[in-house]
């Protein structure tokens, strides 16, 4: 994700009573899933008891009346004998749940837990469905989830949350699973989200579009976006097929779009082959505060500018293929694509002395406390994405020049393919970097992880950073 300014949480509460069988009875501890996997900043995201494999959502939506009505289809597997078993959802009101094609009981708690009472125990190891629909008027997060565009549409983005606001999921980058989209809207409106295009049908005036991702996703990462989009369609050399979209009033931003199939040779020349099987973007005219790397297809906001674009296609390897453990782990997301955009594409591509530059910051900031008082590594749930945008680039050329170009960079791309597709951390990253230096690194990436003050000189000017 790239910032402009402090994100301000939105708290998204779900209309209409909550239903629930007077049958259903309250399980035994030991045979309910876990209402939350116990991430340190947000302890109640995600649900124990089971692994998700698939999602099939299917959304009709009229923009004139901001009337969402969705199904969503679970395909999981059960870890551990179950009574009940919870979704992360907070969007218009749930009218039925099926498991296993059979009715069950529901309830909702807030903020976003969807209680699910099967109407018999599942049992660990076995595949089960769970279809969920709802329908009502669309909530309106305003850029943390469930969003109306200036233009009339709407689309859905946010970070650490979005998804549970158009379709219930286990909200938790720990269970990525593949995803399915089928959207319905009047036919003068089109449809975007990630992955590929495999239907676009127009009939009795309504317009069916649904996207494959193909690779597993976390719910953050998937979108959907309606407008009356203007299309850019370019390819790679390799054949990668780029499609982006551009909604009335973000055309003026095209011309960064147009250099993706560079920047994706830049980016892969640098962590291995492109992740995935399609690419593009999707470019909002919305004011929002962030732009974001959904996968495949990130979204951008209206002030999204080619340094957006280089950072948001960075994070298709590190945040999107490569993803955290737990939010604490967020540098190995942004320190990284910011140091990518931030130095590594003016310096490959327009010859910038990125060493002269890293001097010149670090005498500046030297002067200011407050730029050193957010650790890179667990900064806090409240200042998650604050110092690694801007710490976390220098932390990396220190890095670099710690390790040398050669080690620096050989190891980024090994990193980034001994995890692809699934989870790390940043105690993982730590113990990788120092299994390629014969020199103890504990102290230097103490320094710069761990530190609320500046490193040392030893640490701040390492290697030919010296001189």
């Amino acid at each position: 994700m790239r910032l402009t300014r402090w994100l301000v949480a939105a708290v998204v509460v779900l209309s209409g009573p909550a239903l629930v069988p007077a049958a259903a009875q309250a399980p035994s501890a030991s045979l309910a899933g876990s209402p939350g996997l116990g991430d340190s900043y947000f302890p109640k995201d995600g649900n124990g008891g089971y692994d998700v494999a698939h999602y099939d959502v299917t959304l009709g939506y009229d923009p004139a009346d901001h009337q969402l009505t969705g199904s969503t289809r679970i395909d999981a597997a059960a870890t551990q004998p179950l009574t009940a078993f919870n979704l992360d959802y907070s969007g218009p009101p749930v009218r039925t749940v099926r498991v296993n094609n059979t009715p069950a009981g529901f309830e909702w708690q807030k903020p976003h837990e969807l209680v699910v009472h099967p109407a018999l125990p599942l049992l660990p190891g076995l595949p089960f469905t769970v279809t969920v629909d709802y329908a009502g008027t669309a909530p309106d997060t305003r850029g943390e989830g469930w969003t109306y565009a200036p233009t009339g549409g709407a689309f859905a983005t946010g970070q650490p949350h979005s998804a549970s606001t158009w379709y219930p999921l286990n909200d938790s980058p720990r269970d990525k699973a593949t995803f399915t989209l089928h959207a319905t809207v009047p036919q003068e409106w089109q449809v975007m989200s990630g992955g590929t295009r495999v239907r676009d049908d127009v009939r009795d005036g309504f317009r069916t579009v649904s996207w494959e991702q193909r690779h597993p996703v976390i719910g953050y990462l998937t979108t959907v976006a309606i407008d009356r989009f203007e299309y850019l369609e370019q390819r790679r050399a390799n054949g990668t097929p780029l499609l982006s979209a551009f909604a009335p009033g973000a055309e003026k931003l095209r011309q960064y779009e147009e250099k993706l199939p560079q920047v994706l040779d830049f980016t892969e020349g640098l962590y291995g082959p492109y992740p995935f099987e399609s690419g593009g973007g999707i470019f909002l005219s919305a004011e929002i505060p962030f732009s974001l790397e959904t996968q495949t297809r990130p979204i951008y906001a209206s002030w999204a500018d080619l340094n957006t674009v280089v950072h948001e296609t960075a994070h298709q390897w590190w945040g999107d293929s490569v993803s955290v453990q737990n939010w604490s782990d967020i540098c190995l997301n942004e320190c990284v694509a910011s140091y990518t955009a931030d130095y590594l594409w003016p310096e490959r591509t327009g010859g910038v002395d990125v060493d002269a530059e890293y001097r010149d910051t670090i005498r500046e900031m030297l002067a200011k406390p407050k730029f050193w008082e957010v650790p890179l590594q667990d900064p806090g749930r409240e200042k998650m994405f604050t110092s690694v945008y801007y710490r976390g680039p220098l932390f990396m050329h220190a890095l670099r020049k710690q390790l040398g170009d050669s080690v620096f960079f050989d190891a980024l791309r090994e990193f980034a393919t001994i995890h692809a597709y699934g989870n790390a951390s940043m105690p993982e990253f730590r113990a990788f970097i120092q299994s390629k230096s014969p020199t103890d690194l504990t102290g230097f990436l103490d320094a710069w992880l761990r530190g609320t003050t500046p490193p040392p000189d030893r640490y701040l000017y390492p290697g030919s950073l010296r001189g």
